[in-house]
């Protein structure tokens, strides 16, 4: 298959979403051919080709931030994924479009697939329709609610990563959609040898990890609180990546007295990031919602039970006392109980550990791909069968 990703963020840029295409689209690539249609940034190539996976970029301006995007970017990939998608699809054929995310990719991917006259398969990754964390989430406000519902109507099929991701889609949008329900999946981390002492980790120390943008749906300054909280035996907690709430997020540390339990690690590589999931003893995240959680999977691969609230599409894989804790949402006194119980019992934290190692293997992006690439073929042989 010509397979064409249209995907406003990929990495280096953003954050869950990218990292999955770019999972998706080099797995794919090892059988088809693909090509992603993304934005560019910095000192970026504008065409390159990255393990196997030709990715295009183009131009957007006022993104000062690589992992958050802004409205102005969002409005000038619009204009010039549509101009260069165009051009590309006069140079090149293609046999279908994936376009993932709504807002703000989704009309670069409807306009482009009528221009080409191929099907698109829409890809709702749930904060580009729901994110209570925002004013402008698209859920709130009637035009963007009318937008997102003409786009879902007229794609060829809409995948959604999780149940809580299709339960919105019907809740606020077209509650008697057809959708498909493909999990995201994550590469085979490898072994990281990683020791404690790089970090200022004593062998005893009973180490959080959080992985993720720092932006106010995050609420990491929930996590925080929980820490500080936490009197006997205090955990560590390591924070992986940046964002516009780094900042603050320090000066609450340190006017909790938090400076020798709190590492801000920044951005890392995927290699120090697998490193210090390996390295800790438990996942947690005071997530307002995650359509999915891929970081969730990466926590789980490592061995390491989960403690997260209840609201996202991480339900479907979390489950309450088998693999990690899922707490009432913003009851931090029940989280906060849920990291002290793992810190105590171990044989609880092993099962724990044991039943995530066991399954995780069905969140592996090979069992992701094979999943696209049959809708893909179905619905390549739909729209040729119809002669369109």
């Amino acid at each position: 298959m010509r397979i064409l990703f249209c995907d406003y963020e990929y990495p280096p840029l953003g954050g869950g979403g990218g990292a999955l295409n770019a999972w998706l689209a080099e797995e794919l690539a090892k059988k088809h051919s693909v090509t992603v249609l993304t934005s560019g940034a910095d000192e970026l190539a504008t065409d390159e080709t990255i393990n196997g996976v030709r990715v295009i970029r183009v131009p957007v301006y006022f993104r000062s931030r690589l992992q958050t995007a802004n409205f102005p970017s969002m409005v000038v990939y619009l204009l010039n994924g549509w101009r260069i998608g165009r051009k590309l699809l006069r140079e090149e054929k293609f046999d279908i479009i994936n376009t993932f995310f709504v807002v703000p990719t989704g009309p670069v991917g409807h306009a482009l697939a009528r221009f080409a006259k191929i099907p698109n398969i829409l890809s709702v990754l749930g904060g580009d329709i729901y994110d209570p964390s925002k004013r402008s989430s698209p859920h709130r406000h009637a035009p963007l609610r009318t937008a997102v519902r003409y786009l879902l109507k007229k794609s060829e099929r809409v995948v959604g990563e999780s149940h809580d991701v299709l339960e919105n889609v019907r809740k606020y949008y077209l509650k008697d959609l057809e959708t498909d329900l493909i999990p995201l999946g994550i590469p085979r981390p490898p072994s990281v040898q990683m020791d404690r002492e790089q970090l200022g980790l004593s062998p005893d120390d009973f180490v959080l990890i959080t992985v993720g943008r720092l932006v106010p749906r995050k609420a990491v300054d929930q996590l925080l609180e929980v820490v500080s909280n936490i009197k006997q035996r205090k955990p560590k907690l390591i924070i992986i990546g940046g964002g516009p709430e780094e900042e603050g997020l320090q000066k609450q540390a340190k006017e909790l007295q938090l400076e020798d339990q709190i590492i801000f690690a920044g951005h890392v590589s995927d290699s120090e990031k697998i490193g210090m999931l390996q390295l800790s003893d438990a996942y947690v995240s005071t997530s307002q919602h995650e359509g999915f959680g891929l970081v969730f999977l990466e926590g789980m691969a490592a061995g390491l039970p989960v403690v997260c609230y209840d609201h996202g599409g991480q339900t479907d894989f979390v489950h309450d006392g088998e693999n990690g804790f899922l707490v009432t949402l913003n009851d931090k006194e029940k989280f906060q109980s849920r990291i002290e119980q793992l810190c105590v019992d171990r044989e609880l934290h092993d099962t724990m550990s044991a039943n995530n190692l066991a399954a995780i293997e069905n969140y592996y992006i090979d069992k992701c791909a094979a999943d696209y690439e049959q809708l893909f073929e179905q619905h390549i042989e739909l729209h040729a069968a119809a002669g369109k």
